[in-house]
């Protein structure tokens, strides 16, 4: 199982949950592709004070808020060819059920008490923060992310987090990629190391929520917290807490796949809920950094908030995910911008592989009856191309089990580049006169580097590699990892459909205008 973190229901998809979807959506896929039993899990987070406040002004109730984001989300996915296999919804009856149960398990567990909470709280964030953590910039406090604070003083029912100190950092040493880049998991053993506090787990200011099963001593209605609520969300897809459905052998997860500004919560407040349950850890929490427009973090004030759905219209949807999977390294933080877009396109794409991929089939199609070609005897460089192209394969395989897709891709095209130094090296068309034999040779070398080079390519370029592998007459079974070797090379003989282009060239609009 592997899961994105579920977005906030206020607003519209931006960006970086494009960013998150999209390289969710590849690991998954390899996964598959590479013969796993997988579940790729994401939702949405409909509750709380924030979905309250903004259905309010919008003249909405917060059910048609979410119900009108979630289509949007639901709208991404499918544009960016990035579906999960359940979307999760906290609105959802059995996402209620799986809180109830957790709730319960704690509460069983001694951990949950009533007491009075006073401290600094973020609306915006969802989030409680101590006094040290609070700073003051022209007269309104602030919260460590830049955003507003207020200070609260309510009934709360709180979690003892500060139980879970010493067992969470046992658990981060016996597990040292727990928390993946390596960066991220010192900012989380250091924060948990100067002491953790208890943590209130209710709120009774709002009622757009899940309520608290209602005690005697409680004074007023309480609604669970909203991260109480968000993070069982991942649970909730296999019913191993309720035991409902055939899911539950995805628990524990494998990993969450989530923004470096929500890992604490991830990291620290997930874990020990799940210990106080009595149920076992994901396997890893993978964090990626954020995406900036030139440098610049996105913001409804600068109007530099772009839409991803306009972003696919206008490169392609394999194109965009190209760029984001290969031009920023995960776990760091990452730049945009409409050239650095087109670059890859052009250079990578449709240079590369696309224009190899087009002249090799197309050679194919008018010299060898649009055939297979036969060849002959393999020389050295021939070996050479083809023992790269199949071992870029078990390279890209350890770089997705490290969650870096951009070093999978720089091993696959590492190979392309090598394939079209290949092709241009040895000529196939003046050999076509000289030495026809020689000339199939080449033609089908590098059909079939190409060939096992679709293959995994597959979980990045997932219409391209399709159609690269049906111009090939790969049939669909055929294209699993487990097919990429020598032992489902291409037959000599077998037909091939007519070539078309993979991967056209980026042209910006005026130049398009002054070709026609």
């Amino acid at each position: 199982m592997i899961s994105t973190a579920i977005p906030y229901a206020n607003g519209a998809p931006h960006i970086g949950h494009a960013y998150e979807r999209i390289a969710t959506d590849a690991f998954a896929r390899f996964k598959r592709l590479d013969g796993y039993d997988v579940l790729f899990v994401t939702g949405m987070d409909e509750h709380g004070q924030k979905m309250q406040r903004t259905a309010e002004r919008e003249g909405l109730t917060p059910q048609q808020l979410a119900d009108r984001t979630a289509a949007q989300f639901q709208t991404m996915g499918e544009t960016l060819n990035a579906l999960a296999d359940d979307v999760v919804r906290t609105t959802q009856p059995r996402h209620a059920a799986t809180v109830l149960e957790i709730w319960r398990r704690m509460e069983a567990a001694g951990d949950i008490y009533l007491a009075k909470y006073c401290g600094w709280y973020s609306v915006r964030d969802e989030a409680y923060y101590d006094e040290s953590e609070i700073s003051e910039v022209e007269g309104k406090k602030l919260a460590p992310t830049g955003t507003p604070v207020e200070w609260v003083e309510e009934e709360s029912w709180f979690f003892k987090l500060s139980a879970y100190a010493d067992r969470l950092l046992a658990h981060y040493e016996a597990h040292p990629d727990f928390i993946t880049p390596d960066k991220y998991k010192n900012e989380i053993v250091a924060f948990v190391k100067r002491g953790l506090s208890d943590l209130s787990i209710s709120r009774t200011t709002f009622d757009w929520g899940i309520p608290v099963p209602e005690k005697p001593e409680t004074n007023a209605k309480h609604v669970m917290y909203v991260w109480v609520d968000a993070l069982t969300n991942y649970i909730t897809a296999t019913g191993f807490l309720t035991g409902e459905g055939d899911r539950t052998r995805f628990w524990p997860a494998n990993a969450h796949v989530i923004g470096k500004d929500i890992t604490r919560f991830h990291a620290i407040y997930w874990p020990a809920f799940l210990m106080s349950a009595g149920a076992p850890l994901p396997k890893q929490i993978v964090v990626h950094g954020f995406l900036f427009s030139r440098g610049e973090k996105m913001s409804k004030s600068l109007g530099n908030v772009v839409d991803p759905i306009d972003l696919a219209t206008r490169y392609g949807v394999d194109q965009l995910r190209y760029f984001f999977l290969r031009e920023i390294p995960f776990g760091q933080d990452g730049n945009y911008s409409h050239e650095a877009i087109v670059n890859r396109i052009n250079a990578d794409l449709a240079n590369d592989l696309g224009n190899l991929a087009q002249r090799s089939l197309s050679m194919i199609a008018k010299n060898c009856g649009g055939k297979v070609p036969s060849p002959g005897e393999l020389t050295e460089a021939d070996r050479a191309l083809l023992a790269e192209a199949a071992a870029a394969l078990e390279k890209a395989r350890a770089a997705i089990d490290a969650y870096a897709p951009h070093l999978a891709l720089a091993e696959i095209f590492g190979v392309v580049g090598d394939a079209n130094r290949y092709f241009a090296g040895e000529e196939p068309w003046t050999k076509k006169k000289t030495d026809p034999k020689r000339m199939e040779t080449i033609l089908y070398v590098t059909a079939e580097a190409l060939r096992r080079l679709a293959i995994p390519l597959q979980p990045f370029i997932p219409s391209a590699a399709a159609s690269l592998l049906n111009l090939l007459g790969v049939a669909e079974s055929a294209r699993g990892f487990a097919s990429a070797g020598e032992t489902h090379a291409l037959v000599s003989g077998a037909p091939l459909p007519a070539p078309a282009p993979v991967f056209p060239r980026y042209v910006e609009e005026a130049e398009a205008g002054d070709k026609g």
